[in-house]
């Protein structure tokens, strides 16, 4: 195995161990870390695309010594690669352009805090990207929750709290139809590695087994992770979460956090339960349906916005409605106009939201 490879590991653990230290640091110690962290992830996601690009291949990579079903896997391919370098760079440069008016909006006791969400959320958001393992994108699901909700209130007025508990009352809820689905999943195919799990799923389906169950339960996971990334209609929390929190906890959120839920749900498309399945159930024809009204309804609603944030706040409803309805096309230029755009917009959006701070001034 070559030393490259394990780059994917070694981002989410570095990760999470930034966020432990910065506890225990100042301030500016613990911005400073921060900052070279994300740097350093970025660097090493840019090198294992090169990496991958050039083998033209993707692979597995165990974590410990336990092989399949029972151990956890990582998976990089390029498409990975690329889109853990795109959030990388676009973290570094929210938390960079942001800076000043953080410490503006922010205790300087809760500062520590601030850099600690951020690192849990770089964590979780490439464990997303890189996991093999349905339970653990769950777990790293939650862990994103949790800092995507303290980087709404570290600003501490009455705005942002109130919009990060319907945050987090919208999104405990998907939480809880992805951890069902989840569950009923592995109640019928006995795995949760993504691999494992679409043999099996292939194996059930040819015998015409458990077919209503599964329909069910892609549509709990599909519904779930719907909730969590603000697709029409289960928007309403969205406003308010990206409008009154701090510029970079906007730019951050608006830009990654619905995008790593998106990811997520093409990989369980793909690799755990296949195109061809969801497809013939329909399934896409809801995701064309509700990203279509997203659109709409999203547009119209920044339209009649007085207030910059929130104006484009509901811009953000309506891209992810583009990304859908790019779903809903059930071809796979559709679903490559959909990554791209998830890509341009985790860039747009971020560069919006701390530029109309700018404009605000």
């Amino acid at each position: 195995m070559d030393f490259v490879q394990n780059f994917p590991f070694f981002s989410i653990i570095l990760s999470m161990f930034s966020g432990t230290v910065s506890s225990v640091l100042p301030a500016k110690a613990a911005k400073w870390l921060n900052t070279v962290v994300i740097g350093a992830v970025g660097c090493m996601s840019a090198v294992l695309l090169v990496y991958l690009m050039g083998k033209g291949t993707s692979y597995t990579y165990m974590m410990g010594h336990f092989p399949a079903p029972w151990g956890n896997e990582i998976r990089a391919g390029v498409l990975e690669g690329l889109t853990a370098t795109v959030f990388g760079v676009v973290m570094l440069l929210s938390v960079v352009g942001g800076m000043d008016h953080t410490y503006e909006d922010v205790e300087g006791t809760k500062l520590n805090l601030f850099f600690i969400m951020i690192d849990m959320m770089l964590s979780s958001l490439l464990a997303l990207i890189y996991t093999n393992d349905l339970f653990t994108a769950y777990v790293f699901v939650e862990i994103n929750t949790i800092s995507a909700c303290g980087l709404i209130m570290i600003r501490q007025n009455g705005r942002t709290i109130e919009a990060a508990v319907r945050y987090m009352i919208m999104s405990l809820l998907g939480s809880g139809l992805l951890l069902v689905g989840i569950s009923m999943l592995y109640d019928m195919t006995g795995h949760l590695l993504m691999s494992n799990i679409k043999e099996t799923v292939g194996e059930i389906v040819a015998q015409g087994e458990f077919r209503m169950p599964l329909v069910v339960t892609i549509g709990l996971i599909c519904v779930g992770l719907a909730i969590k990334s603000a697709l029409f209609p289960f928007h309403s929390w969205l406003p308010d979460a990206y409008g009154y929190s701090t510029v970079s906890s906007a730019a951050m959120l608006s830009s990654l956090v619905s995008k790593g839920y998106i990811f997520l749900l093409i990989k369980i498309i793909y690799r755990v339960i296949g195109f061809d399945f969801i497809a013939e159930n329909k399934i896409i024809n809801v995701f064309f349906v509700f990203g279509l009204m997203g659109m709409i309804f999203g547009s119209l609603s920044a339209i009649k916005e007085n207030d910059i944030r929130r104006m484009i706040s509901f811009s953000s409803v309506a891209q992810i409605g583009y990304i859908y309805m790019g779903f809903g096309l059930g071809t796979e230029i559709g679903m490559v106009a959909s990554i791209f755009h998830i890509l341009s917009h985790a860039a747009t959006k971020s560069l919006l939201f701390i530029s109309a701070i700018g404009l605000t001034d």
